[in-house]
């Protein structure tokens, strides 16, 4: 063991570089570190003791470096002290120069933006009101600056850009305005009936805005044209740039239509991720119109055939299916039933393994309204589709078929006699909320609710029924961007959709409370958030558990 001199050796170290001393903090709470303003802070923390002439600092033994670390980790006023260390030696002018900078910089963005506003609200006079906010905005002023003067003097310095965002007004529309000065002006009556309008919406649950049947712009482009965002256009302009090239990079355009896929674009990045349309852009309108003129071939050989004896129940089913789809206003449009029935009839033919099975009649809509945004403008429910050219409905329709038939190639199986691919992906499903969810798991056993029950209209609708059309569009997005998106993807949106109820499930406390609920989920108001969280979660189970099956079996 070694003697108390030699430990004092072992730990000598120089008191000026050990952890614990102040350190400058920056970051939301604290402005950046300047040298002007902290001149004398840098003088106090820079001053060294003297030196004493011919004889040697004294060394730092163990026991005094332990005192002086000792708070090294607590989570005390530390900042808070140095912040009032650092204000009583503020130079009061330069503040005061600030402050008045930041002051007259927010009134004239006040003031464009007040310009901006000014259309959309009532005739009044101008004039009138041009002096009256002039003239109460000095006096905001004049009172900002005497506070900022007051705050400095006391010591409590704080960015005069907090205190404006701390005062807001129901009368704002989401603008920030300094003052009741710069809201819109109205009659008392007016007044009034916002300030009723706002107690109300205070006072009821919060519902989100009824969204049509097909999202708009802000939903990830679906339909409408309300003018887009900067980060939307900047996306939309990433889109263009990659499309235009003589050969398009998949990869890249994946990894782009992930978080969604812009409505302008969207109808040939669907194309080109599914394989319908190769990457080299050159061939692609020879493509499109040898696949055009083979599926108006196969109407023309097969169609007439339908209701011979051995085609005429599938015909029939198709036939009876059809006005079951949605959105209605479209589908049980003569023009788009006549469209329908031949792209399921014609995929029944030529794929006789399968034949149609209830299901598959919902895969075409996704495309058929995508690709009928080529063309339009408006909302989709509010369409007459027989006003289209015939040329267009014709290249809707066999685009919509080859599409549709390329997905159908991947998830096969889950319409192939017994179902067997959707058999194995409900047990997956079974297996995987075990795993992440035990709770809801053993709720559904304790009421002996069989996810056969409720997750084979998942599967076998890939949650089309489950959400709206809006959401289905977008969810498609990623299944294209993803590999093996609706066939293997697809088991993990499941998964964080089923989990997303949690807390429903869990309330409910019989067989029927749960299976009406797993059956009419209120996804009515979901948008494109709901989705990107949906996805979002659904990534990171497939994160965990793609590579590592044995993970989740029991």
């Amino acid at each position: 063991m070694s003697s108390d001199g030699t430990r004092k050796q072992f730990w000598k170290r120089n008191a000026a570089k050990v952890p614990g001393s102040i350190q400058h903090v920056y970051g939301a709470q604290h402005p950046p570190f300047d040298p002007l303003l902290h001149a004398n802070l840098i003088k106090a923390g820079n001053k060294h003791p003297p030196a004493t002439p011919g004889k040697p600092k004294k060394a730092t033994t163990f026991q005094e470096f332990e005192s002086i670390t000792s708070d090294a980790w607590d989570v005390g006023d530390d900042d808070d002290e140095l912040l009032a260390m650092a204000a009583q030696n503020l130079n009061i002018e330069v503040v005061m120069e600030t402050a008045n900078k930041v002051i007259e910089n927010h009134s004239k963005q006040q003031e464009r933006q007040r310009l901006d506003d000014s259309t959309d609200l009532e005739q009044r006079d101008e004039d009138t009101q041009e002096e009256t906010v002039e003239d109460e905005e000095e006096d905001e002023e004049e009172e900002e600056e005497e506070e900022v003067e007051e705050r400095v003097e006391e010591g409590d310095v704080t960015s005069p850009e907090v205190s404006f965002a701390s005062q807001s007004s129901p009368y704002t529309d989401g603008r920030l305005v300094k003052s009741h000065s710069e809201a819109p002006i109205g009659s008392p009556k007016d007044a009034a009936g916002e300030i009723a309008a706002l107690h109300r919406q205070r006072s009821l649950p919060h519902r989100p805005p009824v969204i049509p049947l097909v999202a708009r712009m802000a939903d990830q482009n679906t339909s409408g044209t309300p003018a887009m965002t900067e980060r939307e256009a900047s996306r939309l302009d990433k889109f263009k740039q990659l499309l235009a090239g003589p050969n398009t990079d998949l990869e890249e355009l994946r990894k782009l239509s992930w978080s969604g896929i812009p409505r302008q674009v969207r109808p040939i990045t669907w194309k080109l991720l599914s394989g319908y349309l190769p990457a080299n852009a050159e061939r692609r309108e020879s493509v499109l119109q040898r696949k055009r003129q083979e599926y108006f071939g196969f109407i023309q050989q097969y169609y007439d055939s339908r209701n011979d004896e051995h085609h005429q129940d599938t015909y029939r089913q198709i036939q009876i299916d059809i006005p079951r789809m949605s959105p209605e206003s479209l589908v049980l449009q003569p023009k788009v039933t006549e469209i329908f029935e031949r792209i399921l009839f014609i995929w029944a033919i030529r794929h006789p393994a399968s034949g149609y099975v209830q299901g598959i009649n919902d895969l075409v809509t996704p495309f058929f309204v995508v690709y009928v945004f080529e063309y339009i403008e408006e909302e989709v429910e509010n369409f007459d589709v027989s006003s289209l050219q015939e040329e267009a409905l014709r290249n809707i329709e066999a685009d919509s078929f080859w599409c549709m038939s390329k997905l159908l190639d991947g998830i096969q199986d889950n319409y192939t006699f017994a179902q067997p691919g959707i058999q194995r992906k409900v047990k997956a499903l079974e297996e995987l909320v075990s795993r992440i969810d035990e709770s809801v798991h053993r709720h559904m056993q304790q009421y002996e609710v069989e996810y056969l029950q409720f997750a084979f209209r998942w599967m076998n609708n890939l949650l089309m029924r489950e959400l709206p059309l809006r959401c289905t569009i977008r969810l498609w997005d990623t299944y294209q961007a993803e590999p093996e998106g609706f066939s293997h993807f697809h088991l993990y949106v499941c998964a964080a959709f089923l989990v997303r109820w949690r807390k429903e499930i869990l309330e409910e406390r019989d067989f029927q409370g749960l299976m009406i609920l797993l059956q009419n989920l209120p996804t009515m108001h979901w948008g494109n958030e709901e989705v990107s969280v949906l996805l979002a979660e659904a990534y990171r189970l497939k994160f965990a558990f793609a590579d590592a099956p044995n993970h989740y079996k029991r």
